[in-house]
């Protein structure tokens, strides 16, 4: 069993550069919930983590320079669809691909919820980790 009491508070885990490179806002909804995309960043060191993100695209240049924050030794979820850089945001119904870069280790999921049709759909993957 673990004791607890020996894991230090600030621990450090995580990457400080993810690749996520199938990203995807359903452009339609159906029911009570709504399609979205989610970036999930788990901080848990005691440093709050500075992300810059960049999304990219097939046919376009790359959406650069999207910051967010994840306080110390707390969790975020950062819907896809609230990202801008400048005025520009990303399009439903466009495929992306998506890099997260922090200032200190972090982990990262990446998760989808697809209510495009009844039977909605739920994907959710680790992003890949580069150092």
């Amino acid at each position: 069993m673990l004791d607890h009491t020996s894991v230090q508070k600030s621990t450090l885990h995580g990457h400080t550069y993810w690749v996520i490179p199938d990203g995807y806002i359903p452009p339609d909804s159906s029911g009570a919930l709504e399609s979205h995309e989610s970036i999930c960043v788990l901080n848990t060191g005691s440093e709050d983590a500075t992300l810059e993100i960049t999304i990219y695209f097939e046919d376009r240049d790359p959406l650069e320079e999207i910051r967010a924050k994840v306080p110390a030794r707390r969790t975020k979820h950062i819907r896809t669809a609230s990202l801008r850089s400048g005025e520009e945001a990303i399009p439903p119904g466009v495929p992306y691909a998506i890099t997260v870069s922090s200032n200190v280790p972090v982990i990262v999921q990446y998760s989808r919820l697809d209510t495009t049709q009844p039977e909605l759909a739920l994907m959710s993957v680790m992003a890949y980790p580069l150092t």
